[in-house]
């Protein structure tokens, strides 16, 4: 009998329908407009800043019986930068911050993912913004998942990071209370 289950489990195992669980892609949710790419940053030390991206594409690969695995990859359109004034937004498109025409897009690209057990985790990654490559580690939280009423399958995320504009080449004095930018990144994914 104990050679008959055996031989069930292998056969099983084999065929994928044992303890083959397999990544699941998704493609971030934003023609549902369920994704955020937002940041703050300080203004002259007297207030804050606050904006966000609104044109940006992405997908993400997650396993849960091996979340180690992740992978995320995000395109951003600079030019799509919005602070809710028109003037400033200008002058952030500019050569002073972001150069949108000679870099138009700004992109993330994983290289590691590192779960605490618990929903969170770290991801690291390599940012690209101004023509400039940096490693930057984002602190992630899952949200949730599960189905939707339109007979989808869902997957959130948020995550923050603080970056350093100078590490990218930005020159523009704001203070030193500017020093450092806060982003905060709300993602929901489709899986395909």
């Amino acid at each position: 009998m104990k050679k008959l289950l055996l031989a069930a489990a292998v056969s099983a195992a084999l065929s994928g329908g044992l303890g083959q669980a397999q990544a699941a892609d998704y493609a971030i949710d934003i023609e549902g407009q369920h994704a955020f790419i937002q940041f703050k940053i300080s203004h002259l030390g007297y207030s804050y800043l606050l904006g966000e991206f609104t044109d940006f594409d992405g997908s993400f690969s997650y396993d849960e019986s091996n979340p180690g695995a992740a992978s995320v990859q995000v395109t951003i359109d600079t030019s799509s930068i919005d602070s809710n004034h028109a003037e400033r937004d200008k002058h952030l498109r500019s050569d002073d911050f972001l150069a949108v025409d000679e870099y138009p897009q700004a992109r993330f690209v994983s290289t590691s993912y590192t779960p605490n057990g618990d929903g969170t985790g770290t991801l690291a990654g390599d940012l690209t913004l101004r023509g400039v490559t940096q490693p930057i580690e984002i602190a992630v939280n899952e949200i949730g998942a599960g189905p939707d009423p339109w007979g989808g399958f869902r997957r959130g995320f948020e995550g923050k990071v603080t970056l350093t504009p100078a590490n990218f080449g930005f020159d523009y004095d704001l203070g030193p209370a500017a020093e450092t930018l806060d982003m905060y990144l709300s993602i929901e994914g489709i899986r395909q």
